[in-house]
């Protein structure tokens, strides 16, 4: 089993937890997008999250395939420099990357994509460069 994601990162985002940040980074894109919107189930949800990331961090490592690209890295592109796409390029993809540049994040339509997608697409990625 390869640890593809950072409990420590888990963490930190939980303290963000009532955007959904640490459900979107270990790949649950509906809950997180359900604690966006409630604030964390009214903030329940987000305090019983405390106990559940060790959890959520097991079923990540083991759902993605770890490799070249690693996921913490990719995230933390996404989170605070999305729109400028170095989340994309950092994963070899440079006309979409240059495309969020130019575009604010394809007008911030990509971003919430990529939040949705992102563990998926590093997956992807890794599993491609490990065939080459």
């Amino acid at each position: 089993m390869q640890d593809t994601h950072s409990k420590l990162i888990g963490y930190l985002l939980w303290i963000f937890g009532f955007t959904g940040a640490h459900r979107f980074y270990y790949g649950k894109p509906v809950s997180g997008t359900i604690w966006f919107f409630t604030l964390g189930l009214l903030g329940i949800g987000w305090l019983i999250d405390l106990f559940l990331i060790p959890s959520m961090d097991r079923e990540a490592d083991l759902r993605f395939h770890g490799g070249e690209i690693d996921y913490t890295v990719a995230w933390l592109l996404l989170t605070f420099l999305g729109v400028f796409g170095l989340h994309r390029m950092y994963m070899g993809k440079w006309l979409t990357g240059i495309l969020y540049l130019c575009t604010f994040g394809f007008f911030l339509i990509g971003i919430l994509v990529d939040f949705w997608t992102l563990n998926e697409q590093v997956s992807i990625q890794n599993q491609q460069r490990r065939r080459a």
